[in-house]
């Protein structure tokens, strides 16, 4: 049969003011009915721009060489996308060709029922009554499982979780039956359960209708779990091209190696994270010997944190009864999925949300009922690095502005001009240039706002860092150098971390001890060794299990692992 799509010699370069920016250099790539094409590489290798093209969704600025032939479902028709209309690209996607976007809750409008949206491209496409697209619509949430389809059909997108979001995203994309859906980074912003859940619908999508699927992800433990065959692109081209085992067991490329060894895997770290504690040990004892003794900079005990409830309802408990400490210069991270209270934990030490019950001593202060006014001093002991650093930065503050902040703020500095040598030394410590102060955060790529997010939580030369998924939305090679750099500064300035994150990977390469969260409680904790090689908890299992590596056998294995665990009901985290 004829593939379902078949990109010959594609071209795509984009008109700006300093002239023509190609952005695809001559890619042919085609994908067949029933699989799973992986395009990776990363931020601006030209990948998406590619999938785009499939749908015809370039901006006017785009210029477009080459031929991107799509086939119907049916295989009686093909059209080439590149020469299309706009009234026939509408025709063409959701019947032909449909796209999961990257992030749900911009894909979805927000002032309509997801019953209805689905239900808009059905009648779209086809002539039928409201009733009939509402039936349509709510069998297609059935089968990418979401419960109760019946009633849930009339919910808005802000009453559904992260996943259940990407799932009715997904069901847009599958209801006209389309031979191709096109699934740009479909698991980014996901806890690896709800990815696992994600990948396993997008492979029973292949499996029970023979869709074909383009994949766009920088996760390589992605790509060794569902795709068939993987397309990796740098700068515009295809530097390499093979099936999903031969490209994981032997690649060719320089850069898909380059690629591959970025990616963390758990134990990577475990040689530095003992030197780093003997590294810690040793000055505990020196200062001890010197007659000063190090007091942990957070003592929580049986914390509660609670937000109340409305309109005469039950408040919430978002994190019940937990315990922990972090010791000078140690590095604790703390994992779960989303709603496990890890973020929450990480506000109140910060003292942007109120802990309600127990004790927590930050700093050796106590922040249950405290007052800001007495508090307002420690501030400056505390930094804080957000998961978003573009939401983060105010646009209208170069990067120097923006990092010279706390320092004015905090009376270290008269003006932002008073704190630009200070600043300088910040971005050349985070391995940013210091010209790169002059620049706004949109001029910077994803990896160099995080370097600066770092520098502007460093600035003060804090006691304790607060890292709040500093990498989740990060290219492998960005995220290798970021948390590469996040070691060597903790090793540098000596400061205490609580690194938040649902990658377990991640926290163990950077994390002297683990803590793991479930729904407010803290399951288990330990150092990495013991929690992500002994794991005694049944949900910390679970976690293991759904984090996907970079291997398709050994991913095949643990899938096997992770179905048996699910399926266990004495091994399932009540």
């Amino acid at each position: 049969m004829k593939p379902v799509v078949e990109i010959t010699d594609l071209s795509i370069s984009f008109a700006t003011d300093g002239g023509a920016v190609k952005a695809v250099d001559g890619v042919s790539l085609t994908v067949n009915r029933g699989e799973v094409l992986a395009i990776v590489g990363e931020s601006g290798s030209g990948k998406t721009v590619t999938a785009k093209t499939i749908l015809g969704l370039l901006p006017d600025t785009a210029t477009t060489g080459g031929a991107v032939v799509l086939t119907n479902r049916a295989g009686t028709g093909e059209s080439d996308v590149v020469t299309l209309s706009k009234k026939e690209l509408r025709e063409v996607r959701g019947t032909d060709v449909s796209m999961v976007f990257q992030e749900p809750s911009t894909a979805l409008n927000p002032v309509y029922t997801v019953g209805w949206q689905i239900a808009e491209g059905i009648r779209a496409h086809r002539k039928l009554s409201r009733a009939e697209a509402k039936r349509e619509a709510i069998e297609i949430l059935r089968k990418v499982g979401i419960p109760d389809p019946e009633v849930r059909v009339n919910y808005y997108p802000h009453q559904f979780s992260g996943g259940q979001k990407q799932r009715v995203v997904i069901a847009s994309a599958l209801v006209l039956n389309p031979g191709l859906i096109v699934a740009d980074e479909p698991t980014t912003a996901l806890d690896v359960t709800v990815q696992a859940e994600i990948l396993e619908l997008l492979r029973r999508l292949r499996d029970e209708f023979g869709t074909a699927i383009v994949l766009i992800t920088h996760n390589m433990g992605v790509v060794a779990d569902l795709a068939d065959r993987v397309a990796v692109m740098y700068q515009g081209k295809v530097v390499e091209e093979a099936d999903a085992k031969t490209l994981f067991a032997n690649p060719q490329a320089p850069y898909t190696k380059q690629l591959l060894d970025a990616v963390p895997r758990i134990g990577q770290g475990r040689i530095q994270t003992t030197e780093r504690l003997a590294l810690r040990d040793a000055g505990i004892a020196s200062r001890a010997a010197e007659g000063r003794t190090d007091k942990p900079v957070v003592v929580a005990e049986n914390l509660v944190i609670e937000y109340p409830g409305r309109l005469g309802q039950k408040g919430f408990r978002a994190v019940d009864d937990v315990s922990f400490r972090i010791q000078p210069g140690e590095v604790l991270g703390l994992v779960g999925e989303s709603g496990s209270g890890k973020t929450t934990i990480g506000r109140a030490i910060g003292g942007l949300t109120r802990a309600t019950g127990g004790s927590l001593r930050v700093l050796d202060f106590e922040m249950v009922g405290f007052s800001e006014r007495k508090f307002k001093p420690l501030r400056a002991d505390i930094g804080f690095v957000f998961q978003d650093p573009a939401a983060s930065f105010n646009p209208l503050l170069t990067i120097a502005d923006a990092v010279a902040e706390p320092l004015v703020i905090h009376g270290r500095a008269s003006s932002p001009a008073d704190a630009r040598k200070r600043v300088d030394e910040l971005l050349e410590a985070v391995q940013l240039p210091k010209s790169y102060g002059d620049r706004f955060p949109h001029e910077l790529s994803g990896g160099q706002r995080q370097r600066a997010s770092l520098a502007r939580g460093l600035a003060l030369e804090p006691k304790l860092l607060i890292a709040d998924e500093p990498t989740s939305a990060l290219d492998v090679s960005v995220q290798a150098r970021v948390l590469e750099l996040f070691a060597e500064l903790q090793a540098e300035f000596g400061f205490a971390a609580l690194f938040i994150s649902h990658d377990l990977a991640v926290v163990d390469l950077l994390a002297d001890r683990i803590a793991v969260l479930y729904h407010g409680k803290l399951v288990e904790e330990g150092t990495g060794a013991d929690v992500l090689d002994h794991p005694k908890d049944p949900y910390t299992r679970r976690l293991l299990a759904s984090l996907p590596v970079p291997d398709p056998v050994e991913q095949a294995a643990r899938r096997t692992v992770l179905a048996e665990l699910q399926s266990s009901p004495g091994d399932n985290p009540a």
